[in-house]
């Protein structure tokens, strides 16, 4: 008879994978923000140089977060087969493996902003159940290997055990995702939140042109572009919720959200659009923002003079360094507390966010923001600014064709072109289109209620049989019209003309 291989590696793997349900569990029954394993893929994106983040966010877009996510995973789980066969050499061998993981763990979980010793539960949680459930399968395995005679009886008490822990470890995992309701119940609390000062509006009618194909003036929340460093999103009741202005000033303020949304609000339309945009891109929306202007709080805290920038920290530890000046200037640099009349959505900043028109979102654009630090750009630097991007990130004049798309056929004869364009806080004076490399044709622009918003344009010119190019380009109300040099996102965004092949037939 042939002696089968004893399933070492089946057995790492089922104690490692318990051992993950049960970290899981832990963190979401705690309603702590991180498990082990999303502190270790956000400890990922923290050390990850930005032309790498930047290559990873333009090739998977949305998906790079779950794609680290999966990628942390499949490693775990080769170190979990790992340390099931070094169970064969001695009982000691693997529990320096699960020891080496839960350290990696640990560290990660201890670098998150505001960690404590709470934190380290899930890790704890999760190296006691690799190494005792790993011993207990393995048991099995070296009685086996021992006595020959009862193979077969500890294989069959293995398979056993091990179906066990497979369907225990889904049960816990589910278990602790039902008992930690944490993101639910502040999610009922977002929708049961009445602010006052807020209203619902929708989009002027000016503001559309009425070309199919074209993008919405208007965003809808569920729709608008998100980007960030996060994988779990903070999910914070508004009653848990302050900020503290410091620094450079001669009094400090800490506001609650009660504090918050009790002064004057204010509601602006604001486009808001990311640095990583490539040219032609969708990382852009327009929503109307309603909140309290930054400039009125920093009022009357006695600003220092050599103060320069006001650095920005998410309660997930994200930072970033805005000027001063246009905190302070005319335009409504807002802490948002709602975004197209409803309260911020959570993935969008959920209780209060930073909008600033006119910057780029990576130097302004901060969620779930807890701390503002009058400062120096001298003393202050953001995440993506220690990653070689550019410390001021104003935004750069844009156009995008809409209609027609990327190798659309179109009939023969009169056509109409559409899209957007875009130069916050500066606004577009016009747009002009060229097909073929002719004449450029000046198209018509919609209205919109300030300088702080992208614009639709639309023009109609006659195409004949065969295949096309088009390419937009805008001009500023400040007279500067966009470049043709192409330039890359990084370090303080993409340049050139958004050009787009078609066909007519």
């Amino acid at each position: 008879m042939t002696t089968r291989r004893p399933p070492w590696a089946l057995a790492g793997v089922l104690a490692g994978l318990a051992g993950l349900a049960t970290s899981y569990a832990t963190a979401m029954v705690l309603t702590i923000r991180e498990s082990p394993v999303v502190a270790v893929a956000e400890g990922v994106i923290e050390l990850t140089p930005g032309p790498v983040a930047e290559r990873a966010i333009a090739l998977l877009g949305h998906f790079d977060k779950p794609v680290l996510v999966g990628g942390v995973l499949v490693l775990l789980l080769a170190c979990f087969a790992w340390a099931g066969v070094l169970a064969r050499r001695g009982w000691w061998r693997p529990i320096l493996v699960w020891a080496v993981l839960a350290g990696i763990g640990l560290a990660a979980v201890l670098a998150q902003r505001g960690a404590g010793a709470v934190d380290t539960l899930p890790v704890a949680v999760g190296l006691v159940t690799w190494i005792t459930l790993h011993s207990a399968l393995t048991d099995a395995l070296h009685r086996g290997v021992r006595r020959p005679e009862l193979e077969s009886h500890e294989r069959r008490v293995f398979l056993m055990v091990a179906g066990v822990v497979a369907v225990a470890s889904v049960g816990i995992a589910v278990a602790g995702r039902l008992v930690g309701a944490g993101r639910r119940h502040v999610e009922v609390s977002r929708r049961l939140l009445r602010i006052p000062g807020v209203t619902r509006r929708e989009a002027p009618a000016a503001t559309s042109l009425g070309l199919p194909g074209i993008t919405p003036w208007q965003t809808p929340n569920e729709d608008f572009y998100r980007i960030d460093t996060t994988i779990a999103l903070p999910t914070i009741e508004p009653d848990d919720w302050s900020l503290r202005i410091h620094g450079l000033v001669d009094r400090e303020l800490v506001l609650s959200y009660t504090d918050l949304v009790r002064r004057q609000m204010t509601e602006s339309w604001i486009t808001l659009n990311c640095v990583s945009n490539e040219v032609g891109g969708n990382l852009i929306g327009n929503a109307r923002w309603s909140g309290v202007r930054i400039a009125d709080l920093l009022e009357g805290l006695g600003v220092s003079p050599r103060a320069d920038c006001v650095l920005q920290t998410s309660h997930d530890g994200w930072t970033c360094a805005t000027p001063l000046e246009v905190l302070t200037d005319d335009r409504d640099a807002m802490l948002a507390v709602a975004m197209n009349g409803h309260p911020l959505p959570i993935e969008h900043g959920f209780p209060v966010r930073t909008v600033v028109p006119g910057l780029y979102g990576y130097v302004s654009a901060t969620k779930w923001v807890v701390d503002l630090e009058v400062s120096t750009f001298a003393e202050s630097v953001g995440y993506w600014t220690t990653r070689g991007w550019s410390a001021l990130g104003p935004v750069k004049i844009a156009s995008r064709i809409d209609v027609p798309r990327s190798g659309e056929d179109v009939p023969v004869g009169p056509f109409s072109f559409g899209g957007v364009a875009w130069h916050q806080h500066t606004g577009i004076e016009s747009v002009e289109v060229q097909v073929d490399g002719g004449e450029w044709t000046r198209a018509e622009l919609a209205e919109v209620p300030s300088v702080d918003t992208w614009v639709q344009w639309a023009v109609t010119i006659d195409v004949p049989e065969g295949d096309h190019e088009v390419r937009v380009r805008a001009t500023g109300k400040d007279g500067a019209t966009q470049t043709s040099a192409l330039a890359r996102p990084d370090p303080d965004g993409a340049t050139g003309w958004h050009t787009v092949e078609f066909s007519a037939g």
